[in-house]
This record gives structure tokens, sequence and C-alpha cells, in this order.
């Protein structure tokens, strides 16, 4: 894993801690939460607070997480909103911690330029032991204060500015003044700077979780849905109208095109689609090739030629489906059926531009593993996952690539692959217009209906 430490591909964007200041502030906040501290001299945090350092010294990479269900966080600073969440259990927890830090910037940037703010995002369990248990999981509430408690003093305080201004004779109440003056001492000038925190509820309706192997929930559709990749006796009977095997590939490509959750990357605006299909194309012929070469390092797209000639039996069914479409797409070859039982079918697809576009996206990273790329952008945690199991010929190739080729343009990269675009429409064409045939049912053909 170090390749990818050093290549910023791992614990990359981390906020550094080394001033004896915040290391104080964070052991005030690290005991008051989990009764624990550090003798690190430095190390670093993600947008939690979270330190691999500290995991590591304390033999505990969940020391902020306790049962996985209920993160905890330490804010030093208002910079750890753009770092990144290590060891997420649920897909939805940066995105609440960073729109919480967003929100309320100015209030946390006073309060953390003086003592660490910590907290935790609340749900109504405590503990996840059967996947009933996570949809109990309605919304998630944001507790968050200084260990002084700053923003409860400075709430206490304004209630009893509020009865000094409406209340008679409150000029008179020797023990409310006085009571004023000694919360004023902690909470400071709440009329220059208010300390209330706003936006403390988040719902949770559709994400992904860690538990029981990998379960995605979406709950928000017509007819609810969990995806679980290790379906057991304990999904039975479950309190959502569908419960769905990951490794059911027609129930779920029907799942995701009945509720227009996905498109055919053929279909994407202002995408290169020969291009992306080459590349991807590329990521299976480099996953048969490690397997068979010491090293593939440096090899080029012609070494990729020759070596497809070479080794072409012992490509898989992806590599054959993708190369139909790539010949349709770059010269206008016969148009492929490929129907959503065929191994390639799920890379050749991306999520539509909706609110759970990253969720979409996450799954698909899970159901076409040798798409790298989209496995390290997407599903961070299933990469690493993934990558421990490698042979050391393609995680030397990986690193290279996404050293050069993503980390130099992240945002780009994005961008050329899942887009930012509203779903295209369809228009008024012939119903022989190859381009209506696309948008209606894809480039695979109809979907099988589940059973």
């Amino acid at each position: 894993m170090m390749r990818l430490v050093k290549a910023g591909l791992m614990f990359g964007n981390l906020v550094e801690v080394r001033s004896p200041a915040l290391i104080a502030r964070y052991n005030r906040a690290l005991k008051h939460l989990t009764g624990k501290e550090t003798k690190l001299s430095e190390f670093h945090v993600d947008i939690s607070g979270y330190s691999p350092e500290i995991g590591d010294e304390l033999g505990d990479i969940l020391y902020l997480n306790p049962n996985g269900c209920n993160r905890q966080f330490i804010l030093l600073t208002t910079d750890q909103k753009t770092a990144p969440l290590l060891n997420a259990q649920f897909s939805s927890s940066r995105s609440i911690l960073r729109n919480f830090i967003t929100t309320n910037e100015k209030q946390l940037f006073a309060l953390t330029a003086r003592e660490a703010v910590a907290g935790e995002l609340m749900n109504s369990v405590f503990n996840v032991d059967h996947p009933r248990d996570l949809l109990k999981i309605q919304h998630i509430e944001v507790e968050a204060d200084t260990v002084q408690s700053h923003v409860a003093d400075g709430q206490k305080l304004q209630k009893m500015l509020d009865t000094f201004n409406t209340q008679q004779d409150a000029w008179w109440d020797d023990v409310l003044i006085a009571d004023m003056i000694e919360t004023a001492k902690i909470a400071g000038d709440i009329n220059r700077n208010p300390i209330n925190l706003e936006q403390r509820e988040y719902a949770q309706t559709n994400y992904h979780t860690q538990h029981f192997g990998g379960v995605y929930i979406f709950r928000d559709l017509e007819n609810p849905t969990m995806i679980a990749s290790q379906i057991s006796d304990q999904f039975d009977d479950l309190p959502i109208d569908h419960v769905i095997d990951i490794n059911n590939r027609n129930d779920v490509a029907k799942f995701l095109t009945q509720n227009e959750l996905v498109e055919p990357i053929v279909n994407a605006k202002s995408m290169d689609v020969a291009a992306v299909l080459l590349q991807k194309i590329d990521f299976i012929v480099i996953n048969v090739l490690a397997q068979k070469l010491p090293s593939i390092s440096n090899i080029t797209r012609r070494d990729i030629r020759r070596l497809i000639q070479q080794y072409g039996d012992e490509m898989p069914a992806e590599f054959d489906g993708l190369m139909d479409l790539y010949r349709w797409s770059a010269a206008g070859g016969k148009w492929p059926h490929i129907t959503s039982d065929h191994p390639a079918f799920f890379y050749t697809l991306r999520a539509t531009n909706h609110g759970d576009k990253d969720l979409v996206n996450a799954l698909l990273a899970q159901l076409t593993p040798m798409d790298f790329r989209t496995l390290f952008i997407c599903h961070k945690e299933l990469f690493y996952a993934a990558y421990r199991n490698w042979p050391d010929a393609k995680k030397n190739y990986v690193v290279q690539f996404l050293e050069a080729e993503y980390q130099m343009d992240k945002e780009g990269a994005r961008e050329a692959l899942f887009g930012n675009e509203p779903e295209m429409k369809e228009d008024d064409a012939d119903a022989d217009d190859i381009e209506t045939i696309i948008r209606r049912v894809g480039p695979w053909g109809a979907v099988r209906n589940m059973k």
C-alpha cells in the first residue's frame, strides 16, 4: 500500500497537525469523546479529524467511529472540509460533514480559533447488528460543541439576554446579571460573533454502507430497494419493497434502467465515447497481462495491441463486448447486441444526472471491477481492498497510470467520464434512426425481466 501513499493516492489531501497548541486541543477533544489521548508530536487528519497515524498508535482504526455506526469528529480547522473521509462506513457521512462545515464556516472558524470542536453524527441506532437496523436510520443529527461547551453556553447566554430584554424589572435581578457575566466570559460577545450552529439534521435516504459486506439502499423511489453484496438469511422479510442480490445482473439492470438511474455512455454529451471505450478495453487487457508478464509498468498502447494478438484467446467476454461497441462507435461497425446478462453490460453505463449520481456510480464501479480508474474514483474502499490482492505488475501499472493520468487533472477526468449535464431528451427523430434506437433501448437491447 506504500506505493499508493507515496503517489498521493492514499491518505492524500489530509490536514497536517504539528503545532503543540493544536495537538493539545486535539487531545482535549479526543479525551472528551473517547477517553484516549495521543502521544504523537505530529499527525494528519481527515475531514472528521480521524488520523491514520493515531489509529495505528491506538491499534483501532475506528477510534472515532465506535461500532461503525455513529461517526464522531474533531474539527481543528475549517480547512478540513476539503479532506477525504477515511474508513467511511456510510457513503453519506462525508457529504454531511462537509455541508455542516460549509454552512457554519464563519461560526466554526471563530470557535476553532480558540478550541477544537468535537461532535457526532447521530442516528437513531447505536449498533447495526441486522440489516433491519439500516432501515431504522432516517435522519442524521449533527451534535457539535467545544469541550468547554461554547455553543451551549452561547445559546444559554442568548436565552438570558432575551429574558433580560423582555422581562420587567430585569435590571434589578442581580442573579441574572451575574449569570450573564460569568457565561459571557466563556461564550464571548455573541452579538458580534454569534455561535449558533445551523442545519443540524440531514435526511438519510439513499446511501451505501460497508456493513454486511456492502449494501446499497434506495428509499426515495416509487419502489424502495436494497441491493446487497452478500445475501444471507438476514435479508429475508425486511420492511422494504425489494431486496436484490448484486450478483443477479438482470435484476440489478432492471432496477437501474426502470428508475432511469443510468444511461449508456454512447448517449453522453461532450464525451469522446470511442476514447473512453478504448481506455476501458485497455484496463481489461492490463488485467490479463498482469497475470502473464512480470512487469507492464511502461507498456504503451502499441504494446497492448501486439500483446492482444498473443493472448487474444485468453481475453474475457468483457473485452469482446466492449470491442464490438468500440468498432461501432469509432468506425461504424456492426451494431452490438449486449444484453443485461452480458459481462460487458455494466461497463457501457454511467449514472444519469440526479441527486444520487455518486451512489449509482459507486454501484457501477463495484459491478465493473476491471475498470480500476472508475473503482478508484467512485469506490475507494473497494479499490483499496482489491488492490491488496493484485499481482505486483498490476499494482505498479495502476499507480503509474493514476498518478500520471488522473492526479494531474482530477476534475477534468471526472467530468469527461461522468459529466455534469442534464440527461439528454429524446427528439422526434424517425423510428429507424440509430440515435433514437440507442436512446430507447441502449447498446444492449432489451433488459431481461426480473424473475
